[in-house]
Parts: C-alpha cells; sequence; structure tokens
C-alpha cells in the first residue's frame, strides 16, 4: 500500500521541479497552503447542504410548483400482482414477446393486459413532475448562489483579469479564506448529489451521473490538493454559470409544457364546438 501511494503521489507528476510535499507541508509562519486534510470538512458539510436541499424542495419549491399549477400527480398505479413484481424486479421491465405469452397463461390474462401492467409499474418508478421541478429549482439556486458568491470573490482576484498569475510563484500561493471557502462548498455541493443518488428514485442515468459526480469530486480535490486552486476557481466559476442558466431555462420549461397541455385540454374543444357551431 505505500509503495501504492508513493506511485501515485510521485512529486515529479504532481508538481514542479525541485518542488517536494515536504516543502508544502511546512510553509512560513502566517502562510497558509492546500493540505489533503482541509477536504474532510466537505463532508459533514455535504450533509447539511442536503439537509437544506430536503427542507428547500418541500417548503419553498414545492410552494412555488402549486402556484404554478403543478401538482403532485400520480399516474395509473399497476395492481399489485406478486408474479408478475418478481418478474419486474429480478428479471425484466421490458419482456419480450416469450415472457408475455408465458405470463400471460400463467395468470390467465391477455397479453395486452400483461403489457399494461408493465407499462404502468415502469412509470411507477418515474419521478413525476412536481419532483422534477423542485429538484430542478433546487440546483438553479443553489448555483445561482455559488456563482454569485465566486464571481463576486474573483473580481477582487487578480488572476480573473490576468490568467498568468494563475502561475506565477506557483506551487507557493497562499491559499486565502475566501478560496478556501469556495472550493470546500463547490465540493460539499458534489458530494451532497452523490448521497442524493442513492435516496432519491432511481432513474436510468444513474452510473452516469455517478461517474460525473465521482470524477468532478476527484478533480476538485486533486486540483486543490497541488495548489492548483487558483485556475481551478476559474472553471468553477465559468460551470456555475452556465449550470444556474440551465436549471433556470428546465423548471420554467416544465411549468410552460403543463399550462400548455391544460390549454389544449381545456379549451381545444370548447373552441372546435364555437367553430363548429358558426359554421353552421
Amino acid at each position: 500500500m505505500a509503495a501504492l501511494s508513493a506511485w501515485f503521489w510521485n512529486e515529479r507528476f504532481w508538481l514542479p521541479h525541485n518542488v517536494t510535499w515536504a516543502d508544502l507541508a511546512d510553509p512560513a509562519p502566517g502562510v497558509e497552503y492546500p493540505k489533503a486534510g482541509h477536504l474532510f470538512t466537505a463532508l459533514p458539510l455535504a450533509l447539511g447542504i442536503f439537509a437544506v436541499r430536503i427542507v428547500f424542495e418541500r417548503f419553498i419549491a414545492s410552494a412555488c410548483a402549486r402556484s404554478l399549477h403543478i401538482q403532485q400527480g400520480f399516474g395509473r398505479r399497476a395492481q399489485p400482482n406478486a408474479v408478475l413484481e418478481k418478474v419486474f424486479t429480478s428479471i425484466t421491465k421490458n419482456p419480450d414477446s416469450r415472457h408475455l405469452d408465458g405470463l400471460s397463461k400463467q395468470l390467465d390474462w391477455e397479453v395486452r393486459k400483461v403489457q399494461r401492467w408493465f407499462r404502468h409499474r415502469r412509470n411507477q418508478d418515474k419521478p413525476s413532475t412536481h419532483t422534477k421541478f423542485c429538484e430542478s429549482m433546487w440546483r438553479f439556486t443553489f448555483y445561482l448562489y455559488i456563482f454569485t458568491y465566486g464571481f463576486r470573490f474573483l473580481w477582487q482576484s487578480p488572476w480573473l483579469w490576468d490568467t498568468r498569475q494563475c502561475w506565477y510563484g506557483y506551487p507557493y500561493q497562499v491559499m486565502t479564506p475566501g478560496l478556501y471557502h469556495y472550493y470546500v462548498t463547490e465540493l460539499a455541493f458534489y458530494w451532497s448529489l452523490m448521497f442524493s443518488q442513492f435516496t432519491d428514485i432511481k432513474r436510468k442515468d444513474f452510473l452516469i451521473m455517478f461517474i460525473h459526480h465521482l470524477a468532478t469530486v476527484g478533480l476538485i480535490s486533486f486540483s486543490y490538493v497541488n495548489n492548483m486552486a487558483r485556475v481551478g476557481s476559474l472553471v468553477l466559476c465559468v460551470h456555475d454559470a452556465s449550470d444556474f442558466l440551465l436549471e433556470h431555462l428546465m423548471p420554467w420549461g416544465i411549468a410552460l409544457c403543463q399550462l400548455q397541455i391544460t390549454y389544449v385540454v381545456l379549451f381545444f374543444p370548447s373552441g372546435h364546438k364555437q367553430r363548429h357551431t358558426i359554421m353552421l
């Protein structure tokens, strides 16, 4: 294990020539360099962010959804059936014709009834429009907050205006409290997204998003440990800028689609009837 750790943290790979980890571990009095131990603060903070998310979605985002007439609706649920449920959970969620014929004979159901059961059962696992709206509103709120904080911090930082400042004196660059808080909060947020995947409704892109969050946590952590936090803060700010804009569009897009569907359902029949009357 020691050999593997020494190979992974090879100074020739992570640090410039003639710089060692020991040089960064013992700075001058009043000077603070990044250390791997600093990142452990992100774990309890991630739990706090996750708790804030639960409260936000339940009381704030949910109220906004109701004001936009996005109700916590559930589609038609599949009737309880132990045989089909066992097939659904342990064999296949989308049975082929062979499975359908066998289940039809076993249950004395029509094939179309078995197909309908599986369709309703698959729809049960999909998040509702209300849930999607609340999740998007939470991410939009956090991304907007962290982008505002990061931009205000970077506005006063010389490396925003001259990116060469990211490398002057590297790796002997002091870790300021503002940069530390920015980095740790970003890291905690992505840890909280990983936690929430195991409590939210499991979706098709579960594995893809898990790998994405894991890669993000790794990149933030490694850029902090080898003191590339200046250029890392620029990357984080750029990503947050695009993320909060995308998340801003998603909840209102959901609300707009909901209103359009309501309009079609309510007004199309009456409009059609009115046109028919005029023609007569």
